[in-house]
């Protein structure tokens, strides 16, 4: 087994993965994971720049994580930062800030490097299940970008779009510096044009349509499945391979977006950093999965941050 530190910083939140992986076995075991909304990719899109706000509170979420990976002891550690980040003007003063504090240097991947690790921990679990059809198309809906992938074993096909929970709400539900509330119907007509006008991008070099499973990752899938199992509370185990039909996905976006503030952040399993941008996150699912004819979605609690620490083992 080989101790290893996977750190995932997207334009929402800050992942951390510590875990014991053995590249023979393909078992990976968890010692500590967890997440801090950080909402590094706060008004980006506006003004191409991260924000000194949002670099301090990404900056804080790095000095937990320190503490973790030095307790446990972890051999190797790499930090992989996404959307948010490539798109930053000034990204040079986040690469200084997580090297002083971690001790490695952030590697500001491509979106297609991003895919592969989204494939690669999404479905390694999955491969030579006989009850899950391949190929598999797996979804990683983030804060600013959605990557799509289709393979088997292997990667075949990948794409990186700018169409993220964050970036969507930004652009499209946000009024004089507020989100609406709930948004009006030209609000969301308007951020399903966008999402399909990406999938139009995504379908030129992904085929979308061939894939037999959807498999989606990130918090705006797995928030969906807790809403629609009713969990009192987050549960990482029942939301793990958890499967969501096309209807109920789409009762809950509609429910989401005509919801105020207060009526989200009622539902027991929802993250306080997640009630603003829910709603553009599960309107992205579902229009994926009426773009692919998707019956069901089945959600994977293993993503980006298991890719990255494959890769390392």
């Amino acid at each position: 087994m080989t101790r290893v530190a996977a750190i995932d910083c997207g334009t929402n939140s800050i992942r951390l993965l510590v875990a014991d992986c053995d590249p023979e076995t393909g078992e990976l075991v968890d010692l500590d994971r967890r997440m801090t909304i950080v909402r590094l990719g706060q008004g980006v899109d506006r003004t191409g720049r991260l924000a000194p706000e949002a670099l301090e509170r990404t900056f804080a979420a790095c000095r937990e994580y320190a503490a973790v990976v030095k307790e446990h002891g972890a051999e190797r550690l790499r930090f992989v930062a996404t959307s948010a980040s490539r798109d930053a003007e000034n990204r040079d003063e986040f690469v200084r800030g997580v090297l002083d504090i971690l001790g490695v240097e952030p590697e500001v991947i491509s979106g297609d490097q991003e895919a592969e690790f989204s494939f690669t921990g999404a479905t390694k679990e999955l491969t030579g299940s006989d009850h899950l059809a391949r190929p598999y198309l797996v979804v990683d809906i983030g804060g600013g970008s959605t990557e799509f992938v289709v393979g088997d074993d292997r990667v075949r096909a990948a794409r990186s779009v700018d169409v993220g929970c964050v970036r969507m709400t930004e652009r499209h539900l946000v009024r004089d510096g507020v989100v609406s509330d709930p948004p009006t119907d030209a609000q969301i007509a308007a951020m399903r044009a966008d999402i399909e006008a990406a999938l139009d991008l995504a379908e030129e070099t992904v085929p979308l349509r061939e894939a037999r499973t959807l498999v989606g990752l990130a918090g705006s899938v797995t928030t969906v499945s807790a809403i629609a199992q009713e969990l009192p509370e987050y549960d990482s185990q029942a939301i793990h391979h958890s499967r969501v039909s096309r209807d109920r996905v789409r009762e809950i976006a509609e429910w989401l977006l005509h919801s105020t503030h207060a009526e989200r952040a009622a539902v027991p399993s929802m993250h306080p950093g997640r009630v603003d941008v829910i709603a553009a996150g599960a309107l992205v699912l579902l229009t994926i999965m009426e773009r692919i004819g998707a019956e069901e979605v089945v959600v994977s609690e293993h993503d980006i941050l298991d890719g990255i620490a494959w890769s390392i083992a």
